[in-house]
């Protein structure tokens, strides 16, 4: 029993750090200790004219024989509305039992408030906030913007060189780098189908001399098969103990396939704590994000599931 309750506290450790990548902003801590979280949800638009709160409490057997707890709130929800809400949640709970569901949920509740504001008149709270949200946004978000610093920009460009005839070196995409406290995080991302690809995309990668002298260089990757509709994945920390299976619960509830991520770590000299899995994670999520690796809500509602999972057992020396 104690080991299973060590179990799910580490799977919750690693949803609630994938859903504050994922949701910035919009995810709140309420009482960390008591494991409850909020989470605002709109209806997804530029001006949103739908918005709901999302309470949850996640108990400790919670993601293995118990789910969260929760509390919808919102003026304008209520009767048969609120019910069909509540039993569109639960049904996901009990479809994938035993799994990690938050963003199941949330990305239900957004569905929810899509299909009603294309029918229905807009929220009149919203409508009273947008306004506010508008100004707020003036500020031009930090990723927006290259840093300064040389050693946080990796201008790299993959080489047309002639690849084994077997597998083709996919392309190779990189994100805005981070710095925290003279740590620079940097993801890197590719399109791959097969093991052999992902050999090829970091033997790539180390070729550039920045990137080998990282101190760590994360990386996890999923692949569907769709001969056995299952899914071939694995991930490696290099050093950075658990932050590989962190990227890959991350890919998992953003349900991205056929993909890999990279992530690379200069350390600084300043240890960071726990902010060195939000940064790696952040800079995870906002390349698959950036780049269309992403489903949008409704398939990812619809496709997540319980899902057969092969782990590949064979690891790259680097």
């Amino acid at each position: 029993m104690a080991e299973e309750e060590v179990g799910n506290s580490q799977r919750q450790s690693e949803e609630i750090e994938a859903m504050a990548a994922i949701y910035g902003e919009e995810w709140c801590v309420i009482d960390e200790n008591a494991k409850i979280f909020c989470i605002r949800v709109t209806d997804f638009m530029d001006d949103p004219k739908w918005t709901l709160c999302l309470q949850v409490m996640l108990p400790s057997e919670y993601p293995g024989t118990a789910p969260p707890s929760y509390q919808l709130n919102a003026p304008w929800l209520k009767g048969q509305e609120r019910a069909d809400l509540s039993n569109s949640l639960e049904e996901i709970y009990v479809h994938n039992m035993g799994e990690s569901i938050l963003y199941q949920w949330v990305e239900k509740i957004r569905d929810a408030l899509i299909q009603k504001s294309q029918i229905t008149e807009p929220d009149p709270d919203v409508k009273k906030k947008t306004e506010e949200v508008e100004v707020e946004s003036e500020e031009d978000p930090i990723l927006e913007h290259p840093p300064e610093n040389p050693v946080k920009t990796l201008d790299l460009k993959i080489s047309e060189e002639t690849q084994p005839e077997t597998e083709e070196l996919p392309p190779v995409a990189h994100g805005v780098p981070i710095t925290d406290r003279r740590s620079t995080f940097q993801a890197h991302v590719a399109p791959v189908v097969c093991p052999e690809q992902v050999k090829l995309v970091l033997a790539k990668l180390y070729e550039n001399k920045k990137i080998a002298s990282a101190t760590h260089n994360i990386y996890a990757y999923r692949i569907f098969c769709e001969d056995k509709q299952t899914f071939l994945q694995d991930c490696e920390d290099d050093g950075e103990t658990a932050a590989g299976g962190r990227l890959l619960h991350l890919m998992e509830i953003l349900n991205v396939k056929n993909v890999m991520v990279v992530v690379s770590r200069w350390y600084g000299g300043i240890l960071l704590g726990p902010d060195r899995f939000k940064h790696i994670n952040n800079c995870a999520r906002n390349i698959l994000v950036e780049k269309n690796f992403t489903s949008t809500p409704d398939e990812s509602t619809k496709s997540l599931g319980k899902k057969k999972v092969k782990k590949d057992k064979k690891k790259n020396d680097h």
